[in-house]
C-alpha cells in the first residue's frame, strides 16, 4: 500500500469522527493501551516498558520476558552493529507481549554519577548515546515495532522529578542534552517521543513550545507522535498547543471531552489543534500496523535461544576489565585443582536495575552459577556472603493468619476517613505490603491490613514502616510506628527503595499478636502535596527481621574463607532497591554502611589473588582499588549475568567493553558537584547546570587527571594494542576521512575502540578540549595490524553558538585525536579548516 494511499485513509478516518472521539484518542485507556473507537475502525494499540526488555502489562511477578543488558552495559561494547540486533530482537520480544510500541531506549545524558536512572541511559556523551540510540531505534522499527525515545529533555536525575526545574543554558540544551535525540531523530526517524516529567527552564517539558514546536517539529523536521510520561501530562490547553499529542496513563486527568471541548468554545486551544493530535495517533496505529490487524493477543512467554546467545554476547563485549595486575584470565588449565571464595553477591544476579527496567526474567544466571557452568567438577568453589546489604528488611509474611483464620493477612478497604463497614475485604494476602499500581480500586481507599502474628523465638526484632500516605503501625492495639506525612518519593515507594526507619519490638516465642497497619491516602494538599500516577493511593511495607539475622557478623567467616584459597572474587554491586527509578543514588559508596568496602578491603589483606567484580550502573569509589589484583566493571548485563562475567574471568572471550562514562575517584571531583540534585525554596527544587557544555570528559579534560579513576573510553584487554600512521584529509568542505593502523600487539587476538576526537589546536576556555566525533570497534589477531577508515563532518563536532542560535564550526587549526581512551591519546593530526558559519543539521 503507498504512502499516498495511507495518508487519505488516515485523513479519511479523521473526518469521520466527531470533536469527542478526536479528544478520546488523546490520552490512554487504561495504563498501557490507547482509546479505540470500534464503531470508526480505530482500534487500541499496547505500549511496553521498556530499555533492556518487553516486560509486558504487570509491573511485578508477571509474564516472564528476556531480560537484555543494560543501556550502559550495551553502550560499553561501543558496537553500533550489535546495538541494531539489540533493537531487532527488543522488537521480537515486544510482539510476545501484544504491544506495537516499546518505551525505550532511554537516552538522557549521564550529567551526575548519582543519577538515578543513568544505567537505562547510554552515555555521558551526546555522540556515542545518539549513535548507538539510533540503531536500537533502527531494529525496532524494522520489525514493526515503535521506539519511543525518551525523556526529553534534560531528564538526568530522580529527585523530585515531577516538578524540578532544570535550568540549562541554551547551549547546553542544544549540544549536549538535545543532541542525543536529534541524531536518533536524523538516522532512525523514530515513531514517538516520550517527554520528561521535569521542567525545562520554567516549563513542564510536555508543554515545551520551544522544545517540542521550535526544535523538533520545526527544526529537525520530525513528524511522529510526542506521548508523555506516565503521570507526566501538567496541563490541557498549554500540552495541547505544544504539541503532546498522546497523555499517558488512561484513565485521562487533563484531557476529559468535558475540559477540552470548553477549551475549543473558549478559543485556548483550536480545534485544527485538535485534528493535529488525533492525526498523530492514528498515523502511529497505521505504522505499526494497528489497522491491518487490530488484534492485542494475551501475553506470551518465549525463550528464544537466540535472544539468550545474543543477551551474553552482548554482555560480555560489554563487561569492561578495569584493572589486572597478571591475574586474569583464569583459565581453565590454570584453575584446575584450585579452591576459589566466592563473596558478597555471589548468589545474587544483578540483571537489571529498579523501575521501569524491571522484569520477569526468564531466568537468571548468578555469578556462581556462571562460574560453576563454566569450570564444572575441576575448580572448588566455597561461598561466603561477607556483607549486609538489603536496603529494606523484608516484609513480614511467615507464621501470619488472616482475619479468617488462614495464612497470609486479611486487607479491608474503607470510605476515605470512614471507620465503617469495610468496602472490599481480602484475605490471603502474602505479606505486609501493599503496593497499588495497577489496582485502580484501592484509589481514594482507606487500607487496613490484619494479621495474627506467632513468632517462633524470643526477644528483640526489628520491624521497618513506609507507606505512600499517612501510616501507622499497632501490635495488640500499641501504636508503634506513625508516619504522619506523605512519602518524600512515592514513585520510589513504589519501586521498593524508600528509606526505613529500622526500631526493635521485643515477642515472646509462641504468643499470639495482633498486628495491623493502617494506611491512607496521600495528602493533596500542602507542601508535600502527591502528584502524578500515584496521587490517591494508599500503600505500605511493614518490614521484619529477628536480631540473630539482622545483627550477624557475616564478614569474619569471609575472610577466613579466602585465607584458605586460592583466588577471592568479591561479587559488589547495587540490587534494584539500591539503584532505582524515582530516586537518585545514596551514596557514592556501595552500600550498605560501608560493608562492602570492608569486605573487599579485608579479603584483599589475606588474599594477594583478589579480585573484583562490580555490577552497578555508575561510577562508584573505589577505596580498596589498589589494594585488589583485577577488577571488572559488569553493570546490569542481563538475564545471562553469570554466564558473561564466567566468559570474561575464564578467558572465554577477550574483553573489548570500554567505559561510556568516567569514573571520578571522589564525588567532589563530579562536573555537576554542588549543583546536583538542585536547591529548594518555597517547596520548588531548582537545579542549574551551571558545568554548561563541560559534561564528564569535557570537565576531566580541563582538570588534573589525579581527578579521574578511569578515564571515558578506557578498558583493559588480554593482549594490547597501538594506534599509529594516522591521517587526515577534507574530502569536501564539510566531510573528513581519518585513517590510522591498528596493531595487535600482544598474544591472542582482542579488539579495541579506535576513539577519534576533535578540538581546537589553540585551546579555548569556551570549549571542550576535545570532543568524540568518530570511532569504530576492530578486532585485529596476534601480532597482526589492520587499518581503520573513519568518516565525520563538520556537524559531528560543530558547537551551538548562542547568538546566531546555529551550529557552527569556526575558521582555525584543530587537533584530530586518535585515541583508546580520552587520556590515551597516541596519534594527533593537526588540520586547518575553513569552517562554516552555519550548519543546518
Amino acid at each position: 500500500m503507498g504512502s499516498a494511499v495511507i495518508e487519505t485513509n488516515i485523513d479519511g478516518i479523521l473526518q469521520t469522527l466527531t470533536l469527542e472521539e478526536k479528544v478520546s484518542l488523546l490520552a490512554g485507556k487504561d495504563f498501557w493501551e490507547t482509546v479505540p473507537i470500534p464503531g470508526k475502525n480505530v482500534p487500541a494499540i499496547k505500549t511496553s516498558d521498556g530499555p533492556n526488555g518487553a516486560r509486558g502489562a504487570v509491573f511485578s511477578g508477571g509474564t516472564r520476558a528476556a531480560c537484555f543488558p543494560a543501556a550502559v552495559c550495551a553502550a560499553s561494547t561501543w558496537n553500533p552493529t550489535l546495538s541494531k540486533r539489540f533493537g531487532n530482537a527488543l522488537a521480537e520480544e515486544a510482539l510476545t507481549k501484544g504491544a506495537r510500541v516499546l518505551l525505550g531506549p532511554t537516552m538522557c545524558n549521564h550529567r551526575h554519577p548519582l543519577g538515578g536512572r543513568n544505567f537505562e541511559s547510554f552515555s555521558e556523551d551526546p555522540f556515542l548515546a545518539g549513535k548507538l540510540a539510533a540503531q536500537v531505534v533502527t531494529g525496532l522499527q524494522e520489525k514493526g515495532v515503535a521506539a519511543t525515545i525518551k525523556h526529553f529533555a534534560a531528564n538526568e536525575q530522580e529527585t523530585d522529578r515531577l516538578k524540578v526545574d532544570e535550568i540549562v543554558p541554551e547551549r547546553a540544551l542544544r549540544e549536549i542534552y538535545m543532541k542525543p535525540f536529534e541524531i536518533a531523530i536524523r538516522e532512525a526517524n523514530p515513531w514517538a517521543v516520550m517527554t520528561a516529567y521535569n521542567l525545562v527552564n520554567g516549563t513542564h517539558a510536555d508543554a515545551h513550545k520551544y522544545m517540542l514546536e521550535h526544535v523538533l517539529r520545526g527544526e529537525w523536521g520530525w513528524n511522529g507522535l510526542v506521548m508523555s510520561d506516565w503521570g507526566g501530562t501538567n496541563s490541557t490547553a498549554d500540552a495541547l498547543n505544544a504539541g503532546l499529542d498522546l497523555e499517558m496513563p488512561g484513565p485521562t486527568r487533563f484531557r476529559t471531552a468535558e475540559a477540552v471541548v470548553e477549551a475549543v468554545k473558549k478559543g485556548t486551544v483550536s480545534e485544527a489543534t485538535i485534528n493535529a493530535r488525533a492525526k498523530n495517533v492514528l498515523e502511529l496505529i497505521k505504522k505499526v500496523g494497528g489497522f491491518e490487524n487490530p488484534e492485542i493477543p494475551p501475553e506470551r512467554s518465549v525463550d528464544d535461544p537466540a535472544h539468550r546467545a545474543l543477551i551474553r554476547e552482548t554482555a560480555g563485549e560489554g563487561l569492561v576489565l578495569l584493572k589486572n595486575d597478571n591475574v586474569l584470565p583464569l583459565t581453565k588449565e590454570n584453575a584446575k585443582g584450585k579452591k576459589i571464595a566466592l563473596l558478597g553477591l555471589a548468589k545474587e544476579a544483578l540483571i537489571h536495575g529498579g523501575g521501569s527496567a524491571s522484569l520477569h526474567s526468564h531466568y537468571r544466571i548468578t555469578p556462581e552459577e556462571g562460574l560453576r557452568n563454566a569450570y564444572g567438577d575441576d575448580v572448588e568453589f566455597k561461598y561466603a556472603k561477607g556483607a549486609h546489604t538489603y536496603r529494606q528488611i523484608p516484609p513480614l509474611s511467615d507464621n501470619c493468619t488472616g482475619v479468617d483464620g488462614k495464612a497470609g493477612w486479611t486487607a479491608e478497604f474503607f470510605e476515605q476517613g470512614s471507620t465503617g463497614k469495610p468496602l472490599e475485604t481480602r484475605n490471603g494476602l502474602k505479606d505486609a505490603s501493599f503496593m497499588p499500581l495497577l489496582d485502580a480500586s484501592a484509589k481514594s481507599k482507606d487500607l487496613k491490613f490484619t494479621a495474627t502474628f506467632v513468632p517462633q523465638q524470643s526477644g528483640a526484632h526489628y520491624l521497618s514502616c513506609s507507606g505512600i500516605g499517612p501510616t501507622k503501625v499497632t501490635i495488640n492495639g500499641e501504636q508503634v510506628f506513625e508516619q504522619t506525612e506523605n512519602s518524600p518519593d512515592a514513585m520510589a515507594f513504589l519501586f521498593g527503595g524508600n528509606p526505613e526507619k529500622e526500631f526493635t519490638y521485643s515477642f515472646e516465642k509462641g504468643q499470639s499478636y495482633k498486628v495491623q497497619v493502617f494506611s491512607a491516602p496521600p495528602a493533596s494538599e500542602g507542601d508535600d502535596a502527591m502528584e502524578g500516577i500515584l496521587d490517591g493511593f494508599p500503600g505500605f511495607r511493614l518490614g521484619f527481621m529477628d536480631q540473630q539475622e539482622h545483627d550477624e557478623d557475616l564478614l569474619t567467616p569471609a575472610v577466613d574463607l579466602a585465607k584458605e584459597c586460592d583466588y577471592a572474587i568479591v561479587f559488589t554491586g547495587h540490587t534494584p532497591v539500591w539503584e532505582t527509578e524515582g530516586q537518585d543514588q545514596f551514596s557514592f559508596s556501595l552500600p550498605k554502611d560501608g560493608s562492602q568496602d570492608k569486605l573487599v578491603s579485608a579479603v584483599a589483606k589475606v588474599n594477594s589473588k583478589t579480585i573484583v567484580v562490580n555490577s552497578t550502573g555508575v561510577a562508584v569509589a573505589m577505596p580498596w582499588l589498589s589494594e585488589v589484583g583485577a577488577l571488572v566493571q559488569a553493570w546490569f548485563p542481563g538475564q545471562e549475568a553469570g554466564n558473561a562475567i564466567a566468559d570474561v574471568i575464564s578467558g572465554t572471550i577477550n574483553p573489548s567493553g570500554r567505559l561510556p562514562v568516567s569514573f571520578p575517584k571522589r564525588i567532589e571531583d563530579a562536573p555537576a558537584h554542588g549543583n546536583f540534585p538542585g536547591t529548594r525554596k518555597d517547596g520548588q527544587l531548582t537545579v542549574r547546570y551551571e558545568e554548561g557544555v563541560f559534561v564528564g570528559y569535557r570537565h576531566y579534560d580541563r582538570v588534573s587527571q589525579d581527578k579521574v579513576q578511569f578515564p571515558f573510553g578506557f578498558g583493559l584487554s588480554y593482549t594490547t594494542f597501538s594506534l599509529k600512521d594516522a591521517s587526515v584529509a577534507q574530502r569536501s568542505t564539510d566531510v573528513f576521512t581519518a585513517k590510522v593502523k591498528v596493531a595487535n600487539t600482544g598474544r591472542r587476538t582482542g579488539a579495541t575502540v579506535v576513539q577519534l576526537y576533535v578540538g581546537r589546536a589553540e585551546e579555548s576556555a569556551d570549549h571542550p578540549v576535545k570532543t568524540l566525533a568518530a570511532f569504530q570497534k576492530v578486532t585485529v589477531e596476534a601480532g597482526k595490524e589492520q587499518e581503520v577508515e573513519l568518516t565525520l563532518a563538520l556537524r559531528d563536532f560543530a558547537y551551538f553558538d548562542e547568538a546566531s542560535s546555529a551550529f557552527k564550526v569556526d575558521r582555525g587549526r584543530y587537533k584530530f585525536s586518535f585515541g583508546q581512551s580520552t587520556a590515551n591519546i597516541e596519534s594527533v593530526v593537526e588540520l586547518d579548516i575553513e569552517g562554516s558559519r552555519e550548519l543546518k543539521l
